[in-house]
């Protein structure tokens, strides 16, 4: 179902919720005729919305809130943390274009450090669907939660029909012994085409869609850390995203693994249209292929070196 007629009929049925925008009606063209006065467009002031909607949310509402994932998450972070968080406010952050979904922009309008900021502030939930079915399957449960929550929206269609949502829970799309592929939203795509490709290559291959990040599936990580090799796949920055989610529930449990991440290190990526940006950041299924099956040779040939630490 296309996310706008999902929100439509669920606004329609509950006069609680009160869908805004800053100014960024591509999700919500129609809303306006629809929902008439709980329809709310506070024009490209992401700072004013998010207060706005606090003010609502404090007034028994369900504010669904809309911009530029960048602008909506950095620009109003602080309104998002102070207004939002510490109140434990219901407000629903719904991010457009986040990650590599903003191929032809530049840095100023990249979010990849946006799970990073979102997880970090107390009591909000933070999601990333991988296409537009997964989208539906998620957004009913996140939007009748009580909790604030920021929502990574991906309306891309995509092959793989998912399995019902669980807030805290991750997608086993299936297990393996020798590998297993942790990512989420746009990145699934391309996530599936490396494991056929590593499953050519005689690998036993487990995939698992992170598809809530906060809260997160710790048993589904530590599940995959039994396999000889771990590998999260994120557009985001290395620092803070799924790796960090990864490392800090491993050592939580006092768990040690391999794990290889394939994210953003440093740097922003060149714009240019979504197939391209794929290409030349390494970030397309065969690449990523391709380097595991490096890294499996190279960590293979490091096993027979002496360990210069032991004693």
């Amino acid at each position: 179902m296309p996310y706008e007629q999902l929100l439509s009929e669920t606004a329609l049925a509950d006069e609680r919720y009160v869908v805004m925008t800053a100014e960024n009606r591509a999700l919500v063209r129609n809303m306006p005729r629809i929902l008439g006065n709980r329809f709310i467009d506070t024009g490209i002031t992401e700072q004013t919305m998010i207060g706005a909607a606090a003010g609502l949310a404090l007034r028994g509402r369900i504010p669904v809130v809309h911009a530029l994932t960048a602008f909506l998450t950095m620009r109003a972070f602080e309104f998002i943390r102070t207004d939002i968080g510490i109140a434990n406010l219901p407000v629903k952050l719904s991010g457009f274009i986040p990650g590599f979904l903003s191929d032809a922009n530049g840095p100023t309008h990249q979010a990849i450090e946006d799970i990073s900021l979102m997880r970090g502030i107390p009591h909000m939930e933070v999601y990333a669907p991988a296409d537009e079915d997964d989208l539906e399957q998620m957004l009913p449960a996140i939007w009748a939660s009580p909790h604030p929550a920021y929502v990574r929206i991906n309306t891309r269609p995509g092959s793989f029909k998912h399995e019902p949502f669980e807030p805290g829970k991750a997608e086993l799309i299936a297990t393996g012994d020798d590998i297993t592929l942790l990512t989420y939203g746009l990145m699934l795509e391309q996530t599936l085409l490396a494991a056929d490709i590593l499953r050519g290559e005689g690998k036993s291959v487990g995939i698992v869609n992170m598809r809530s990040l906060k809260p997160v599936d710790e048993k589904a990580i530590l599940q995959a850390a039994d396999s000889r090799l771990m590998v999260t796949i994120e557009d985001h920055f290395l620092t803070g995203g799924l790796y960090s989610i990864v490392a800090e529930t491993l050592l939580k449990h006092r768990v040690t693994a391999n794990v290889l991440p394939f994210a953003l290190k440093d740097k922003w990526f060149k714009p240019a249209l979504l197939p391209d940006v794929l290409q030349f950041e390494g970030f397309t299924g065969k690449q990523i292929a391709e380097e595991i099956l490096g890294y499996e040779v190279g960590r293979e040939s490091v096993r027979t070196q002496p360990n210069e630490f032991a004693e």
